[in-house]
């Protein structure tokens, strides 16, 4: 057992620990005990990377060898493996749609506002601007998400369209920790986190293998549903979607690499929009 020395700080509450081989710091509590530790060598994670989340692993593709196989069949193996490397990149750019009619009772109801409009041509302006060889448009079928998707699709007419009903917004999963003004019947949750499951599964994935150019799509949709895919995304608790917040017509960017791993490369940007004519709610 590695026994740590530590000097307490009692005005500030922090303290340090050291021990052989291992540098870092700890905060401790009034009472003496460790609240939070962090170092720098011999760290084991409390959560390992799942690298078959997309079940697209070549290891998971391929038939494992048996214990005495031949050196030929170690080989084949080896090339079958090779065969189903993806060599792309994937990125998927996720935009929430621009600031809409909140006392609308039905979904045609809940279109643009005109300051949502504007919104949404900042933002197909700044994907233009960016001077990237898109893939496609993907949007839900929802009123404000067509809407904000029809207006970007005016700086980038070039790309193919495609509506997809299982972006549309909806309660993904019981948030934790709840919050109070917002509170879905269950019935929600079992309606909504599938649908909106399937087109996480759907969009989320390695490129195929005949893939042999970078891609990025542009997909329009609504808060919860990317809230939702940036958690199941990076492997965080799917139900911490609620601790993120997105402004409208933000862009959030995420790589999916060929070996699995996914990154974040925009979280609700929206500095391309005015500040006074950035909203949230």
């Amino acid at each position: 057992m590695v026994v740590y020395k530590h000097m307490l700080n009692i005005a500030k509450g922090i303290g340090t620990a050291t021990a052989t081989g291992i540098l870092g710091y700890a905060v401790w509590s009034r009472e003496g005990t460790v609240l939070n530790a962090s170092w720098t060598t011999n760290f084991e994670p409390s959560v390992r990377w799942e690298h078959n989340w997309d079940r697209r692993d070549p290891e998971s593709l391929v038939k494992p060898l048996k214990s005495n196989s031949s050196e030929k069949e170690t080989k084949n193996r080896e090339n079958e493996l090779e065969k189903q490397r993806p060599m792309a990149t994937r990125h998927l750019l996720l935009i929430r749609h621009g600031q809409y009619n909140l006392d609308g009772k039905e979904d045609s109801e809940r279109y643009l506002t005109k300051l949502g409009k504007k919104q949404a041509d900042y933002c197909g302006k700044r994907l233009k601007e960016a001077d990237i060889e898109y893939t496609k448009l993907i949007s839900s079928t929802m009123t404000r998400a067509v809407e904000t998707a029809a207006i970007i699709h005016k700086h980038l007419p070039q790309l193919t369209w495609e509506k997809e009903p299982n972006l549309c917004e909806g309660a993904p999963i019981p948030p934790e920790p709840p919050i109070g003004h917002w509170k879905p019947e269950q019935f929600q949750f079992f309606q909504d986190g599938p649908r909106i499951e399937t087109a996480f599964r759907k969009l989320f994935h390695r490129a195929e293998v005949e893939q042999k150019k970078d891609s990025y799509e542009i997909v329009v949709c609504h808060a919860n549903v990317i809230r939702y895919f940036v958690c199941r995304a990076l492997q965080f608790p799917p139900e911490a979607w609620l601790r993120i917040s997105l402004d409208h017509a933000s862009i959030t960017w995420v790589t999916i690499r060929p070996s699995g791993r996914v990154s974040i490369r925009r979280l609700g940007d929206s500095g391309f929009i005015p500040a006074k004519e950035v909203t949230a709610s």
